[in-house]
């Protein structure tokens, strides 16, 4: 005893040392453990167990009581040293109910019992919800919106896979990869200039590029959106909406380089971008285009230049109008493209520079680009021809010293209206030798030229900033998916009113057949009583000369020295003879059963001849034998 005791000390001893070692930090770690609770829990009731006062071993005599202490910053289940996780004792159960299951009164109390109850809550909840006529177009209309919801959280991109990507420099933006052109439906181009907006819209007729309608507005006013709107059609039939930038806010340049494909051009193009670029890289957003070549080794690209502060500024002035670009091009690539450089000389385009006292400067040599420059036109006064040769001048030595302008080029003026004579006068009077006029292109011939090399473009060769393009495609995803949803609503709200107006009439239509039985009701009791009595009272009619019938029969076919004692008539169909014979008179009476049972009143069988009994016979010795034959009507209460 003494050794049990001694090691009970000493395990007191060490668990108060173990629980002074659980200092501050220690105790901090055991919270941020998944165990704490249990590791927590266990401590502290040995803690309660070991600090609990033991017996003296030199005081012989019954163990002391353990008195629980007062510990109030203990939870209330280890404050009185109770043991929540000890099994309880249970009390036997009744002898003879081994098997039986807890009583009412036990199984509230137990923690493992099962939930039997709850569970059939719930299905006579959810049998009562199903009896309601909404629960199946709500339950139908809710799995809609589920699987729509999943499916917009599956095939929607994610606003922040965007955010987390590394955003491109501009300088290579446009290797990019875009998307791959398919048939393009319908092109809109947009003339968004100051003096107010034109948009012509292009349809594809045969590989051609047909115009269509024709849109004029004020600027700054909103585009209607019919007419540069996407719906669902443009999944199948793309429609490309190109927007012109301001020429007078991008910047030109003409290189000659090796004849490639796209990706090399765009290589070399990007090599030599930081050369080219008026201003930081970083800052701008660029393009080119590849225009004809007489030479088969080189081809001449147009790069162009923008800076990125003014796309963007000019593609929130197009949003605010209601028309989101798919891409922005220079009318006056087209116009270039267009011109019939027969000759060596330069081309004046003072309309393509958007400006009234700009112009752009073509410089033709061997039927090939050479140089693009901006000219600009001096205010008028006694300098203004001095002024303007001095520019020339400065661009064809430029090209001498490029070793492209090797003669004295003839200038063409590609103007038409008021513009064009104040630019004529001006040259000629520079220049003092002969300026030729050539009409330019219409503006709407100059669009129907930027839809059909647009829709035929590189769509990486686009100065349309990408994170712009990703923003609009998912625009136009979103979009899809708000009008799929909002239709999807909007049929599942018209099956539930055809359903709601269906189920109205049905009601209405039971109402009133209810009604109508509730209002017969009555005349339906009588006439049931009514129907019942006349059964009666025929019954009544039909077995009034049964008996008697009966009796007649039998009287005249029982056979002789045969006794007839009774006779009885029940339940209206049952007909009892008893009686008593001589012995060896059975066949007499078997006799006497076929011809009772084929006998007939009025041409009808008076009995059935399947139902009832046969004679049953039993002898009696000398007293002869008792027989009995039991017989049912033909006409009975179910006639």
């Amino acid at each position: 005893m003494h050794g049990a005791r001694g090691a009970r000390t000493g395990a007191r001893t060490l668990v108060r040392s173990t629980v002074r070692a659980l200092s501050g930090p220690a105790i901090r770690m055991l919270l941020r453990t998944k165990v704490r609770a249990p590791v927590l829990a266990g401590v502290l009731l040995a803690f309660n167990l070991g600090a609990a006062p033991g017996p003296n071993p030199n005081q012989p005599g019954p163990m002391p009581q353990r008195q629980p202490l007062n510990r109030p910053n203990l939870p209330p289940a280890l404050r009185n040293g109770a043991r929540p996780n000890a099994p309880q004792w249970v009390p036997p159960k009744a002898a003879g109910k081994t098997n039986a299951a807890a009583a009412k009164g036990g199984a509230k109390g137990g923690t493992n019992a099962p939930a039997s109850s709850t569970g059939g809550g719930l299905a006579k909840t959810f049998h009562r919800w199903q009896a309601q006529p909404l629960f199946y177009p709500v339950a139908i209309g809710l799995g809609i919106c589920v699987l729509a919801l999943v499916l917009l959280r599956v095939l929607r991109v994610r606003p922040g896979a965007a955010a987390k990507a590394p955003i491109p420099m501009p300088a290579s933006k446009v290797a990019l990869k875009g998307p791959k052109a398919g048939t393009i439906s319908s092109c809109n181009v947009l003339d968004a200039s100051p003096q107010g907006q034109q948009i012509w819209q292009f349809d594809t007729r045969g590989g051609r590029y047909v115009l269509g309608r024709e849109h004029k507005a004020g600027a700054g006013a909103s585009l209607p959106s019919r007419l540069v709107g996407k719906d669902w059609r443009a999944l199948f039939q793309r429609k490309l909406n190109i927007a012109w930038l301001p020429p007078e806010q991008v910047f030109l340049r003409v290189v000659q380089l090796p004849r490639s494909d796209f990706d090399e051009m765009l290589a070399m193009v990007e090599l030599q971008l930081e050369k080219l670029s008026p201003m930081p890289v970083a800052q701008t957003v660029w393009s080119f285009q590849v225009l004809p070549h007489s030479q088969d080794n080189l081809q001449t690209v147009v790069v162009m230049v923008v800076a990125r502060s003014v796309v963007e500024e000019f593609l929130g002035k197009l949003e605010g109008n209601g028309f989101l670009a798919d891409r922005l091009e220079l009318p006056v690539l087209d116009q270039l493209q267009a011109t019939m450089a027969e000759t060596d000389g330069a081309w004046v385009y003072p309309e393509a520079a958007g400006g009234k006292n700009s112009a752009l400067v073509a410089w033709w040599y061997g039927r090939v680009l050479r140089n693009v420059d901006f000219l600009t036109l001096p205010p008028a006064g006694p300098n203004r021809a001095a002024s303007l040769k001095e520019q020339l001048m400065q661009m064809a030595w430029a090209g001498e010293m490029d070793g492209w302008l090797t003669s004295q080029p003839q200038w063409h003026l590609v103007a038409g209206g008021p513009s064009s004579g104040e630019w004529e006068t001006a040259l000629r009077e520079a220049l003092e030798q002969k300026i030729e006029l050539v009409e330019p292109l219409p503006l709407r011939e100059l669009a129907g030229l930027t839809a059909r090399r647009s829709a035929a473009a590189e769509p990486r060769s686009n100065l349309m900033p990408a994170e712009f393009a990703e923003r609009y495609r998912q625009q136009f995803v979103d979009r899809l998916w708000m009008k799929g949803l909002l239709a999807v609503g909007g049929i599942y709200l018209a099956i539930v009113a055809v359903y709601m107006i269906g189920l109205g009439y049905a009601s209405w239509r039971t109402n009133g057949v209810e009604s109508q039985v509730a209002a017969l009701s009555s005349d339906y009791t009588n006439a049931l009583q009514l129907k019942a009595k006349y059964q009666v009272l025929k019954d009544r009619q039909d077995l009034k000369y049964a008996a008697l019938e009966c009796w007649n029969v039998t009287a005249s076919l029982l056979p002789e020295g045969v006794t007839l004692d009774t006779m009885n008539f029940s339940d209206g169909k049952r007909f009892t003879l008893n009686g008593t014979a001589p012995s060896g008179q059975l066949k007499k009476l078997l006799d006497f059963e076929g011809t009772m049972r084929k006998a007939t009143v009025d041409g009808q069988l008076l009995f059935d001849p399947s139902k009832g009994e046969g004679v049953q016979w039993r002898d009696q010795g000398a007293q002869g034998a008792a027989w009995s034959l039991a017989l049912e009507l033909q006409r009975s209460e179910a006639q």
